[in-house]
């Protein structure tokens, strides 16, 4: 490590962020500001990674927890050689550029997460170092060692007060997730003001009694810096590792730094004076001199090395585990077996079974048949039944378990959920009762801004949860969800629906779906083949009941719902139809001609059915329609009764067609 050279560096990393925040007027100057030293430590030294692949398997991940801070991030990936040059800086919070306000996985080559709403990333970083602890026991072997990554996030006093981040802690120190780096950008200062306002905890005994090794240093000590973080990599002592980084925000702007003033773009105006203090050229923007260049090219040349030695390494090992060699691969490119829905047998006749019931046999199936799969809940396995059978339990003696104990903790379980899936090794999947899905709501979210295939298993869907009362019973939830823009919300009738449920959920690559499933009994519906009710789902609507003579009505449901749809049909008459709605995302990417076969416009009698608001409905059954729904908070009655009372029944859905 090159001192000197690593002190210019700082400084210039500085002038970087700078120059864009003032060009954007808008932005974040205090972390950048402040973290330059860890930056060039990470970047100049410490890092396993090469910028010219940025996707490699084991590269070490950084995660910028502090995403308001991006102009760090984009300003090292530039130094460092990725695909981040001096135009893209200059384009910083502009339309269209690699350089967005917060980091956004997919968009920028380095950039492991989208991180913005703090403490998410502190989540993230867990499921990463869980991911990774998987991946060195189960593909690792005595003769060939192809994964060491670590996981390293930088996180503010923003993050940390946040509860995510601290059910995700908590979860990391419990399980021994050593492999896990967390820094701490201990600058004293909140957005409003200095932090003592808000908070008077000792960070280091807080993370000590949570069973996390603790070090405090200079953050602008590049020594200290270095000497730490090398002996957090190489300490595999079965605790986490948080550095506390005592830095000043804003360091470099004399009006701004250690003040609140740093958030923000307030010392832009002031960058003109700072820029001569640290040295850079007063005509010369985005700059960074030829010899840091140079500095760095280097440090990308011994990174390309390591990268080529460990793909030969990588190439032994394959021809050593041709089998294993088949899974990882087929893991992280997300293949599934052929023919998958042979691995799930068809319900035969009549009988009833909720939709969580049938969903733990089915998932069971396909975990068997789907190696990368694997699963927790938020201490409700007994309840959403997601737990694999035989896989045994993660835990920190046995990181090969499929199942995993995240305790009471929803929206730490889904923010590592998103890391997990950012990792791209293991098919992530998370389980507990829907109407709680409001306290994951940010993590799923990020999961569908971000495309990650994370599959939700939320149970307890509708008013039929009975006794628990209104506060357990997810009224308005399934409608809140379907309007998070790509997420697939999938609400199954039956045992085969759910059948297409999962099976529609692990096909899809490019964002999150979520399963609401019953805790009460449903029918199995014959009014239409098995197949054509798992394809109907893929579909994400379908007709289960087609007229017999010429179409007049069209009733719509979904869900537990849609039993009570087919018993009005056959009062009705035959010219009515029922479609199954399962999910209506599915639907409507549809082509034009499916819709119309399915629904068509000529038929403006139509009548939808779900237990819950209405108001999303109205889109398909049109102005000349009807909705029968839940415009109100539920009550506590036994199941059944809830249901009647407040109108889900075939009767009252029956008095409605004849309303029309």
């Amino acid at each position: 490590m090159n001192t000197a050279i690593l002190e210019q560096a700082a400084s210039q990393a500085r002038g970087l962020a700078m120059d864009a925040v003032h060009k954007a007027n808008s932005g974040h100057l205090g972390l950048p500001l402040g973290c330059a030293e860890i930056g060039a430590v990470l970047w100049g030294s410490i890092l396993q990674y090469d910028p010219k692949n940025p996707k490699w398997l084991n590269r070490d991940r950084f995660i910028l927890s502090a995403g308001h801070g991006s102009m760090f991030l984009y300003s090292w990936l530039h130094i460092a050689g990725y695909d981040v040059s001096s135009a893209d800086l200059a384009a910083f919070r502009q339309l269209h550029s690699k350089t967005p306000g917060h980091p956004e996985f997919g968009e920028t080559d380095g950039v492991e997460a989208t991180t913005g709403p703090l403490g998410q990333g502190v989540g993230n970083a867990v499921g990463y170092a869980l991911s990774a602890k998987r991946a060195q026991q189960l593909y690792n072997t005595a003769q060939a060692k192809i994964f060491d990554y670590h996981i390293i996030a930088l996180a503010g006093d923003g993050c940390l007060q946040e509860g995510v981040a601290l059910e995700s802690v908590t979860f990391a120190g419990h399980n021994g997730l050593d492999n896990l780096i967390l820094i701490f950008d201990a600058n004293g200062v909140t957005l409003d003001a200095m932090a003592e306002i808000t908070q008077s905890e000792d960070k280091a005994k807080e993370f000590e009694a949570l069973g996390w090794d603790v070090y405090t240093i200079d953050g602008h000590d590049l020594k200290q810096i270095h000497e730490t973080i090398e002996l957090a990599k190489s300490n595999d002592d079965g605790r986490p590792k948080f550095i506390i980084a005592k830095t000043e925000i804003g360091r470099g702007i004399a009006e701004i730094k250690g003040t609140q003033k740093a958030h923000g773009e307030a010392g832009a105006k002031f960058i003109d004076a700072a820029r001569e203090l640290l040295g850079l050229p007063a005509d010369e923007h985005f700059y960074v001199s030829s010899e840091v260049r140079a500095y760095f090219e280097d440090v990308a040349r011994q990174k390309a090395e390591l990268h080529a030695t460990w793909e030969k390494k990588y190439e032994g090992w394959k021809k050593e585990n041709a089998a294993l060699a088949k899974e990882l691969e087929d893991s992280v490119n997300r293949v599934l077996p052929e023919n998958l829905s042979s691995v799930i047998p068809p319900v035969e006749g009549e009988g009833k079974a909720a939709t969580r019931n049938s969903g733990g046999e089915i998932f069971n199936a396909l975990a068997q048949a789907v190696p990368s799969i694997i699963t927790g809940s938020a201490d409700l396995f007994g309840s959403t039944k997601n737990y694999i059978k035989g896989a045994h339990d993660y835990n920190k003696n046995d990181v090969l378990g499929r199942n995993i104990w995240f305790g009471i903790r929803e929206h730490g379980m889904c923010a590592m959920l998103n890391g997990i899936a950012y990792d791209g090794i293991f098919r992530p999947s998370g389980a507990t009762f829907l109407v709680f899905a409001d306290y994951c709501r940010a993590s799923i979210r990020l999961a569908s801004l971000a495309h990650l295939p994370v599959v939700y298993i939320f149970t307890h869907d509708s008013v039929g949860v009975g006794e628990d009362g209104p506060t357990h019973e997810p009224v308005e939830t399934i409608s809140a969800l379907r309007l998070i823009p790509n997420l697939d919300v999938i609400r199954p009738a039956d045992s085969e629906e759910t059948a297409g449920a999962f099976l529609a959920a692990l096909g899809r690559i490019d964002g999150p779906t979520l399963l609401a499933l019953s805790r009460q009994d449903l029918p199995h519906l014959t009014a239409a083949p098995w197949q054509t009710r798992r394809e109907g789902v893929e579909k994400g609507a379908y007709i289960l009941v087609k007229e017999t003579g010429e179409l007049n009505t069209i009733l719509l449901a979904t869900g537990s719902e849609v039993q009570h749809a087919v018993a009005a049909a056959k009062t009705l008459g035959d010219g009515v139809r029922v479609i199954s709605v399962p999910c209506t995302e599915r639907f409507d990417r549809q082509s034009d001609e499916y819709k119309e076969e399915v629904l068509p416009k000529s038929v403006t009698k139509r009548i939808a059915i779900e237990a819950g608001v209405t108001g999303l409905w109205w889109k398909y059954v049109g102005s000349s329609g009807a909705v029968v729904g839940i415009d109100r908070f539920g009550l506590s009655a036994p199941g059944g009764t809830a249901m009647k009372e407040l109108g889900m029944t075939a009767d009252h859905l029956v008095q409605a067609v004849k309303g029309l």
